[in-house]
């Protein structure tokens, strides 16, 4: 079963009237073979999608090749796809690499034919790559030399032949190649000797053979093709920064051959849409061996006219300094982009995807039948995720329950051949570093460095020490994940689904309370300044008594926003199943925090002797009332918004001095509750209202 995905939200890059990104880069409508003027008809924009996990740049490269498959040359890859982890068996890593596979993959996808125009073929890139692979051939048997090279010799195939004759014609170059490979001669240079006849042989187009001289103009060449060839073959073994400069020519390659498909009056007439090569994962190998080089010649001048539209998580690569930045919304009509001449990364334009909205969301959910209630709840938990609100939308298609938690642990089947997994393990699979997912996994519930290290030395392998800690922050961030201080990870919605995996890793919630004891114990009591972050640990294990009695002897001593702050922290607590009047988990799946909040239990609750009865009652109606309705997992209930708006206007009238505050918050709170946001500290504009920040 394939889940169902709509790239609502994602207008600017695909509108036709009037055009979008897409259209006005690649001169085409999606979808239609009609032309569309060009924004940028001389230099045009390195097109770099950017944002976290989930935001749905995989999708738009997907509907990209899509919308332009078959009307104007297109190719995708991933990056992270197997085919660029390792060569292919047989083949010596020392004449393959990631860049050459994906340029090999790349231009074969780009050859297929297209509305009005035949095939283009690739003379310098075949020739490159041939000579590349020969570097490796060594003792290889004479029938592996055969396919490899067909494989790539099939890149100068015009298609314009009786069918069935170019193929037998690179059959024929490619048994000579392999002869020539394993003769009596030099292997290396016989390779390219036959490759650079093939390319002459006289039933192939004139500019295929001005292609062949192509080659002489690589460095140190001497005006000589084969010389050409055999250096970059050369600097091909030989590694490092020497197989970059090969690899830079050998990406010049591509481009000259797609340029050159597109020289002259006949081309140009035939193809009316910009070639569009897109690139998934463009982080990971070959992404920064096909973006830099590209960036880097068109810097100095070398023309191409290509499309390119690749996606990155996160933004922060140091070869991207100086690009140029806007969101999406910012080039659904124009793109302010201008590069600077004297930077090769200003020729990139970083556009950063958006989450959706909640219309978006709720297009999205409402094509299921599910509860009225559901769209509003799944956009609230995710924050716009569209990964989120796709398996989401897809969980309740296969689960009869308004439930978010339990939307999450139930098993979701997302092919017929897979068995269900459940869908917040679905989800932490796409969203989270694989290899880094049961260190997350414990660190989701800390708030810094220091709490970090903590939980990692108490239950991580000792090999996990503090510089780890470090680098997987960083990671975070370089992932593009927001930094929120008091908050490890910094994304509501994957920090939700990581606290819930912690809370299922046992049965009994062992490794859940081992988690929160050992950062209780981190934030002694007799730690002032971390009062508030213990009393959140301990309310996370159901543990309420602590913090009534610190909000409410601080009502008086705390200046308000501070006090107004730690109420809100304190009960940002996770709360994923019920506690019984001890505290302690049980089965039953009722929510009691909203009979407390509304003072339902406060006749059985007992109220220490010595201090003001109607003002702990209230504390603590309110702690439960905040805690229910920040719940990402529960819906906000009106009667409990309604209660938290009457308890702050009560305390109001207790505090002459936080006066104004209090009375704003017992306007803003419930108004934000309900509508998803996070609580707001009233005047505080700095704060996001899920950070640790404030006194305690």
């Amino acid at each position: 079963m394939r889940v169902h995905r709509q790239l609502h939200g994602r207008g600017a890059l695909f509108d036709t009237d009037p055009a979008g990104l897409a259209p006005r880069l690649v001169g085409l409508r999606p979808h239609q073979h009609r032309a569309t003027p060009f924004e940028h008809p001389q230099e045009l924009p390195f097109v770099v999608l950017t944002g976290r996990r989930g935001l749905g740049k995989s999708a738009v490269l997907e509907e990209l090749r899509d919308a332009y498959k078959g009307h104007t040359p297109v190719a995708l890859i991933d990056c992270e796809s197997a085919e660029f982890v390792a060569p292919p068996p047989g083949r010596d890593a020392e004449a393959w690499s990631p860049v050459s596979q994906a340029l090999l993959v790349i231009a074969e996808q780009l050859a297929e034919p297209v509305t009005g125009a035949g095939r283009i073929t690739f003379p310098r890139l075949m020739s490159g790559l041939v000579a590349v692979a020969a570097g490796g051939w060594r003792d290889a048997d004479s029938e592996r030399i055969r396919r490899e090279v067909e494989r790539i010799l099939l890149l100068n195939e015009s298609g314009s032949w009786v069918a069935g004759f170019a193929g037998r014609w690179a059959g024929r170059v490619a048994a000579n190649v392999a002869a020539a490979a394993t003769g009596t001669g030099p292997l290396l240079s016989s390779a390219i000797e036959a490759t650079l006849e093939s390319i002459s042989d006289s039933f192939v187009h004139r500019r295929q053979q001005r292609a062949a001289t192509w080659w002489r103009d690589y460095p140190n060449a001497s005006r000589n093709a084969r010389r050409g060839l055999m250096l970059l073959s050369g600097h091909f073994r030989a590694g490092g920064t020497s197989r970059e400069h090969a690899e830079r020519h050998l990406v010049r390659a591509l481009l000259a051959d797609l340029t050159d498909a597109y020289t002259g009056m006949l081309p140009r007439m035939q193809r009316i849409g910009r070639p569009l090569v897109l690139v998934d994962n463009a982080q990971s190998a070959p992404g920064p061996g096909l973006t830099d080089p590209a960036l880097r010649d068109r810097s100095e001048g070398i023309a191409d006219q290509v499309v390119f539209v690749t996606a990155l998580r996160g933004d922060s690569r140091p070869a991207l300094r100086n690009a140029v930045r806007q969101t999406l919304p910012e080039v659904a009509r124009r793109t302010d982009w201008t590069p600077d001449p004297a930077s090769a990364s200003s020729r990139a334009l970083l556009v950063s995807l958006p989450p959706l909205s909640a219309d978006d969301t709720l297009h999205i959910v409402d094509e299921h039948q599910v509860p009225p209630q559901l769209p509003h709840a799944i956009h609230r938990l995710t924050g716009g995720n569209p990964l989120g609100i796709t398996l989401l939308t897809e969980s309740a298609a296969q689960h009869d329950t308004p439930s978010l938690s339990e939307l999450l642990t139930s098993d979701i089947r997302l092919h017929e051949d897979h068995d269900g997994r459940p869908a917040y393990v679905e989800l932490l699979d796409r969203l989270v570093p694989s290899d880094r997912l049961e260190e997350l996994t414990v660190l989701a519930a800390a708030h810094d460095h220091d709490s970090a290290t903590a939980l990692a030395e108490a239950l991580l392998p000792d090999d996990f020490g503090p510089a780890d800690v470090r680098a997987l922050q960083t990671r975070l961030v370089q992932e593009g994940l927001p930094e929120v201080p008091g908050r490890f990870v910094g994304d509501p919605f994957v920090r939700t689904l990581l606290l819930l995996r912690l809370h299922h890793r046992s049965a009994d919630h062992g490794r859940w309370r081992e988690a929160h004891e050992t950062l209780i114990a981190h934030y002694a009591p007799t730690d002032t300044s971390g009062a508030r972050y213990r009393l959140h640990h301990e309310l996370a294990l159901g543990a309420t008594e602590s913090a009534v009695t610190h909000l409410r002897d601080t009502f008086t001593a705390l200046d308000t926003r501070s006090w107004l702050r730690t109420l809100r922290f304190v009960a940002s607590a996770p709360y994923f199943h019920a506690h019984d009047a001890e505290g302690h988990d049980f089965d039953a799946r009722d929510d009691r925090r909203a009979a407390i909040a509304l003072g339902h239990t406060d006749a059985a609750q007992r109220v220490p002797d010595d201090v003001d009865p109607v003002l702990h009652l209230r504390v603590r109606r309110l702690l439960y009332a905040v805690w229910q309705l920040t719940d990402p997992l529960a819906l906000p209930d009106p009667k409990v918004c309604d209660r938290l708006r009457f308890e702050l206007e009560q305390l109001s009238n207790l505090r002459p001095a936080g006066n104004a505050l209090l009375w704003r918050a017992s306007r803003d709170w419930p108004e934000d509750a309900l509508a998803g946001r996070p609580l707001r500290v009233p005047d505080d504009h700095d704060d996001s209202g899920d950070d640790g920040e404030g006194e305690a």
